[in-house]
């Protein structure tokens, strides 16, 4: 029963989404593109057709309107959309930018069945007080607010019903789509539909596990406890389920609500200030970010222990940037504040992100050409955002493969720019960002960097060196098996002397290591 059931509303789902891509006329945005490409008069003559009846608006806003009428998954996909400004055309990214996250709540029954099924526990049982009318509503999930049994007072976040089988049926049909569009038109090709389309599956089923979002919001707090700049809300495990999640409730104004701050007596500048320090300090320090900060997301504490202190809600999506990664955009900022672009050319080529043949005066040209009309305006308007951004569409000429950390990472600058820039137009990003740049790039180089090194690697050595004579001997003893033929047994021989040889200057390494070990205790005791 289920197949003809789901086969009838796959088939109802595409001809709504057939219906309204005519209507928006994005097919003539698809036809028009393999037209100009191949030149074909039918096609040409298909483009003017389409045209008649169909809404007469800029391609961006007729995207835009099409995702909103389809409902939260294409809302949450122009979002993801909006963020590939690397892949986009720009107008049609400041089109999609502007998709609110704000859908209507489906009925507080079915949520509090879910939460029940969920928790597997009746709502008075889990709850003292629980709030029927939900405080906030998203594409993915809603939230209530409730009361614990000890007089907690928490929000509760609970998935929307049937998301799964929407989301899958959905899927299917962008990655037609997306097949489709590459056939059709050279500009789509261009775009990587497929490569989106993946990247916002990943974004969604990660969202769908509320489990990893309580777990990527500890991460967070345990990152920054004892701060003074940034709250994360605890989460209580005992009722965090795939599909609920419970978290202390927290006072705050949203960001956004500039006058109200100011009328309580929140400094703007210093909260603008603090945003830059805090995302920087997540993605050099800690290589771990909350890559989803636009408005919604942020409250300003306006209580006794978080006054003018962020509180950050919603954290489905985080990014995580390697060692690799954190000292490539380090030394990428710094030599871009510099003009040093022969150097952001080097680190491009020696980080493997570009074909290693290619010519760095080459790469150095196009980066100065992306970045010179930048730095020609006063260093305070610069955009840290718009710099990364420029640079990505650049390299691509050089078949550079950016990677997913690194457009959510653009993702996340811009929206910290903005409110930044929202808060106090004079803000000078980069004289905040300067000292947490130079403190990592220290850290990484000379006595601190190596300092740190061997503090991390001391305790793989004090479990390899043991070892050392048992995997020698066990190696040696290998060698000498009857089974071997006398080729392999020349070639094992000859393997057996390069291991002596080299097992002396392991000897040597060891001891000139645990030399710099004894010296490092020693220095470390006298302070």
């Amino acid at each position: 029963m289920n197949g003809p059931v789901s086969w009838f509303s796959s088939t109802r789902r595409l001809i709504r989404i057939l219906w309204t891509v005519r209507r928006f006329g994005l097919d003539e945005l698809l036809v028009s593109g393999a037209a100009s490409t191949s030149g074909s008069p039918w096609l040409l003559r298909a483009t003017r057709w389409l045209r008649v009846g169909t809404i007469r608006e800029p391609r961006g806003v007729r995207l835009r309107l099409a995702f909103e009428s389809l409902g939260p998954i294409f809302v949450k996909f122009g979002q993801v959309l909006s963020t590939r400004r690397d892949l986009m055309p720009p107008d049609i990214a400041d089109e999609l930018a502007r998709l609110q996250d704000r859908v209507p709540p489906f009925p507080a029954d079915l949520a509090m069945a879910e939460i029940e099924r969920g928790l597997d526990m009746a709502i008075s049982d889990a709850f003292a007080e629980f709030e029927r009318e939900p405080v906030a509503s998203a594409s993915i999930a809603q939230v209530h607010r409730a009361r614990l049994h000890d007089g907690t007072a928490v929000a509760v976040k609970v998935l929307r019903p049937g998301m799964l089988s929407v989301i899958e049926n959905d899927l299917r049909l962008l990655r037609t789509g997306a097949t489709l569009a590459m056939r059709l038109s050279a500009d789509a090709r261009r775009l990587r539909p497929m490569e989106v389309v993946d990247e916002f599956d990943h974004y969604l089923h990660d969202e769908l596990d509320l489990v990893r979002e309580a777990a990527n919001a500890n991460q967070l707090r345990r990152n920054f406890e004892g701060s003074t700049l940034l709250r994360i809300p605890q989460m209580y495990w005992d009722y965090c389920r795939r599909n609920v999640l419970v978290m202390e409730w927290v006072n705050g104004i949203p960001i956004g609500q500039t006058e109200r701050m100011r009328a309580v007596g929140i400094d703007l500048e210093k909260l603008s200030r603090d945003g830059v320090e805090i995302f920087f300090t997540q993605v050099f320090r800690d290589g771990f970010f909350h890559a989803d900060m636009h408005p919604g997301n942020i409250l300003v504490g306006t209580g006794p222990d978080d006054f003018n202190r962020y509180i950050a809600l919603d954290f489905g999506i985080v990014g995580t940037l390697s060692e690799h990664d954190k000292r490539y955009l380090a030394q990428n900022f710094l030599a871009f504040f510099r003009r040093d672009y022969r150097r952001v050319a080097e680190l491009h080529i020696e980080s493997g992100w570009v074909p290693p043949d290619t010519r760095a005066e080459e790469l150095e040209g196009a980066v100065r050409a992306c970045c010179e009309p930048v730095f020609d305006r006063p260093l305070r308007e610069i955009s840290l955002g718009v710099v990364l951004m420029r640079l990505f569409q650049a390299s691509r000429r050089f078949n550079v493969e950016i990677q997913p950390q690194l457009v959510l990472l653009q993702k996340t600058l811009l929206n910290i720019e903005g409110l930044g820039r929202e808060l106090n137009p004079d803000l000078d990003l980069w004289v905040t960002a300067q000292p947490i740049l130079e403190v990592f790039i220290k850290q990484q180089v000379g006595w601190a960097g190596f300092d740190n090194k061997v503090r991390q690697e001391a305790p793989r050595w004090a479990q390899l060196v043991p070892e050392l004579p048992r995997l020698l001997h066990g190696a040696l003893k290998a060698q000498a098996s009857p089974a071997i033929d006398p080729e392999h047994r020349r070639l094992l021989e000859q393997l057996a002397r390069e291991q002596r040889r080299t097992s002396r200057w392991l000897q040597v390494a060891v001891l000139l290591m645990t030399a710099i070990l004894a010296l490092l205790v020693w220095f470390h005791l006298r302070q």
